[in-house]
């Protein structure tokens, strides 16, 4: 498996590289840095552990526009040395190709990055390295030995391995966040997709098919059964935007839809809930509101 190393100066844009790389089960591990100097102190620690040291890096995915000194610097700078780890240069430029293959990259994948396109590039520096290209079959989680509390659904909510069926609304005043009339109104009036980019082309992601909602910054992140999409909305805008729609914030990072929770789990002060195969973390300030709403929810 590939041990990686992202680099992008860009940290929305590091995250997102990162995440689709965790994703990938022939990515042993990935670890990020944001600039060329982070970047070479990491390689040169990785180079001087040797090809079995705890450091070691197989593949760097590098950005070519950063500040102070380039990608297509780097690769130069890698290329002195004796064992080298892979080049992937991921980039918004097409002018730069000829340059990175001639520094022996593996790989040149255009931003915005999609993920098939990234899984390609895996491909060819497991197959560089030696190593098997395809994806391995990923074993589904073990459950945990926590106490669990299975949280009872309405007849109209989805079912556990089932399509995800609607967001049953959630009343104005059991929500989180206290909607003014326009705003409820306004709810009543939004449109049911949400649109995201991918690869330059535009998509529409339903809001019944979203589970939850990840905190990325000034980004966030949508997570679907399908898998999941960056968008370039703050947390709080969605949480205004989708209270009417059964969404409720459970901890600063997280937006969930409460008819798709599965279980509210206790263990030792800490409270969690199961999204599908996702466990998120309860804050203190909302354990209370979330448990009443879920009562509320499973009384109908």
């Amino acid at each position: 498996m590939l041990r990686v190393l992202a680099v992008d100066d860009e940290k929305p844009l590091l995250e997102e590289l990162l995440y689709l790389l965790r994703s990938d089960p022939r990515v042993l591990s990935a670890e990020g840095a944001s600039d060329a100097t982070e970047a070479l102190r990491r390689i040169s620690r990785a180079l001087e552990s040797g090809p079995d040291g705890a450091d070691v890096i197989d593949v760097v995915f590098l950005d070519i526009h950063m500040a102070g000194l380039t990608g297509l610097d780097i690769a130069r700078l890698l290329a002195g040395f004796a064992r080298p780890p892979l080049i992937v240069f991921v980039t918004a430029h097409e002018g730069f190709a000829v340059q990175a293959f001639d520094l022996k990259a593996v790989d040149y994948v255009l931003k915005p990055v999609r993920p098939e396109r990234l899984a390609e590039a895996v491909r060819r520096a497991c197959a560089q390295s030696g190593l098997p290209e395809e994806r391995p079959a990923v074993a589904a989680p073990g459950a945990g030995s926590a106490p669990v509390v299975p949280v009872a659904r309405p007849a109209s909510a989805a079912i556990p391995g089932g399509p995800p069926a609607p967001v049953a609304p959630v009343p104005a005043a059991a929500s989180p966040v206290a909607a003014s009339p326009a705003a409820a109104r306004g709810a009543d009036r939004a449109p049911e997709q949400i649109a995201v980019e991918l690869g330059g082309v535009t998509r529409f992601v339903a809001i019944a098919d979203i589970a939850y909602v990840e905190a990325q910054g000034d980004y966030a992140r949508l997570h679907t059964d399908e898998g999941s999409h960056l968008v370039r909305i703050p947390l709080s805008t969605l949480e205004e935007r989708w209270a009417a729609r059964g969404f409720v914030r459970i901890h600063r990072r997280h937006l969930v839809a409460l008819a798709r929770i599965d279980e509210l789990r206790l263990d030792a002060g800490t409270t969690t809930v199961r999204v599908g195969a996702a466990e998120l973390q309860v804050s203190r300030r909302h354990t209370r509101e979330l448990r009443d709403l879920l009562m509320r929810q499973a009384m109908g």
